[in-house]
Order: C-alpha cells, then sequence, then structure tokens
C-alpha cells in the first residue's frame, strides 16, 4: 500500500433501525458495519455512496449529507499496514425498505439501534455512533 484510500459509508435509518452489512470480504470480514466502500477515479462521493448502498443492499437513497470521518488502519500480526482507509460517512435516506445482500455483503439487515450491540461491529463503530447520538434511535442532524 503506497497511500491511504478514501472510502464512503453510508448511515440509514427507517423507524430507529439501521441498515447494516456483514462484510464478507477483507478487511473486516465477519464483521458487521454500514454499507459503503472505495471511490472509484472520476467518481464523487455522492456518486460513490448511492452506487456502494445499491450494490450491496439492494435500495436506493437520498443522501443528506456528511455526518464524520473516520480513519481506519488495520494492521497484519507483523504490525505492518494491510488497509489504511479514510472514511466518509453521510446520512442517507432510504427510499424504499425491502433489502437483498450482493457485492461484498454476507447478509444485509435492518438493526433496531438498541440491539447494535449484540453484533460483533467494526472496531470504534458503536462509539462514533453513539457520539452522533444515533443509538438514541433518530436520524441525526446535520
Amino acid at each position: 500500500m503506497t497511500a491511504p484510500l478514501c472510502a464512503v459509508g453510508a448511515i440509514v435509518m427507517d423507524k430507529g433501525r439501521l441498515l447494516m452489512v456483514l462484510r464478507d470480504r477483507e478487511p473486516l470480514k465477519g464483521c458487521w458495519t454500514l454499507p459503503g466502500g472505495r471511490l472509484e477515479t472520476g467518481e464523487s462521493m455522492h456518486e460513490a455512496i448511492v452506487r456502494e448502498v445499491r450494490e450491496e443492499t439492494g435500495i436506493d437513497i437520498d443522501v443528506d449529507g456528511l455526518l464524520g470521518v473516520v480513519e481506519r488502519i488495520v494492521r497484519n500480526d507483523d504490525g505492518e499496514v494491510s488497509y489504511h482507509y479514510v472514511i466518509l460517512d453521510f446520512v442517507a435516506t432510504p427510499r424504499g425498505t425491502a433489502i437483498k445482500a450482493g457485492d461484498d455483503a454476507a447478509e444485509v439487515r435492518w438493526v433496531p439501534v438498541g440491539e447494535l450491540s449484540s453484533l460483533k461491529l467494526t472496531d470504534g463503530l458503536i462509539e462514533f455512533l453513539s457520539d452522533r447520538g444515533i443509538l438514541e434511535g433518530r436520524k441525526p442532524r446535520l
């Protein structure tokens, strides 16, 4: 790896539930996280988040705005950097709620925010959501 990669994530809520995906690929295979992924060359962040959510969950969204930035650095057993992402997390509104896993998602589901702590989440996700009031079950204000 020569430089950090830029990625986007989506905070999509419906009736106190958060849209979550179970990662089917590295990094962090087997962990639950927000839908999202890397930007492609020439693609805007808005285009990327709409595409990634559709590819992973099968739904379309309206992007409401940027909520926060997260840096994820994953090291191997020798302490070398395997993955380094700068992730821009956006709040989005679903256009529908019928979901199906696709792309690199092993599973996708609407999770009541009160049940998030029972899942194996990516490191720091619960704190990020808590700091922004999302664990209270309401859509965050931008």
